[in-house]
């Protein structure tokens, strides 16, 4: 049972206005200007309730990072479909939607703090999660198997997005797919 009191994290609504706010300006602005005083200017929200849930920018992109995952899709059975499904996905995240803004945004932030570093891997990681979910799907048994299988698909396409400013190279991660496969069947 629960006292009165305040409850223990924002109102739906306040958390979405105020995350939606953080969002924009972390990708126009960068990381630094998650401040609470900012997201108070720009969203109304009251100063208090910013400081209590969100106090640093560090709080603020965890809570961004806590609404991303985008949740493997359900397993077919089918490894190669399941891959090359997760990968139009991902390359369509990398394309449409702020992944590779966020992603840029906290590299930015990691290199300048620490701090950073450990929720950009966080990130990456559930970036990463529908490949290996994919994976362990058809092969329960060696995670380390899933893990290898899921960078050695995603790391060309994250590579060209954030360090080479190229486009989405959708084909090439359909290729690392196929070879990928073609050594797990490999006699």
């Amino acid at each position: 049972m629960t006292g009165p009191g305040r409850p223990s994290g924002p109102a739906a609504d306040t958390e979405a206005l105020v995350l939606t706010a953080a969002l924009e300006l972390l990708l126009s602005e960068g990381a630094t200007a998650l401040t609470p005083q900012r997201l108070h200017t720009i969203t109304g929200v009251a100063r208090t309730t910013i400081y209590r849930h969100w106090p640093t920018p560090l709080e603020v992109l965890a809570a961004l990072i806590a609404v991303a995952p985008h949740q493997p899709s359900a397993p077919s059975g089918d490894l190669a479909a399941d891959l090359h499904a997760e990968v139009d996905l991902l390359c369509d995240r990398l394309r449409d939607k702020p992944v590779a803004a966020f992603l840029r945004a906290l590299m930015t932030a990691s290199s300048a703090d620490s701090g950073y570093g450990e929720l950009r891997r966080r990130y990456v990681m559930d970036l990463l999660e529908p490949f290996r979910a994919a994976v362990r799907a058809l092969d329960a048994g060696d995670e380390t198997y899933a893990e290898d299988a899921a960078a050695s698909i995603a790391s060309p396409l994250l590579v060209d997005v954030l360090l080479l400013d190229r486009p989405v190279a959708r084909e090439r991660a359909h290729r690392a797919v196929d070879d990928l496969l073609a050594k797990t069947t490999a006699p």
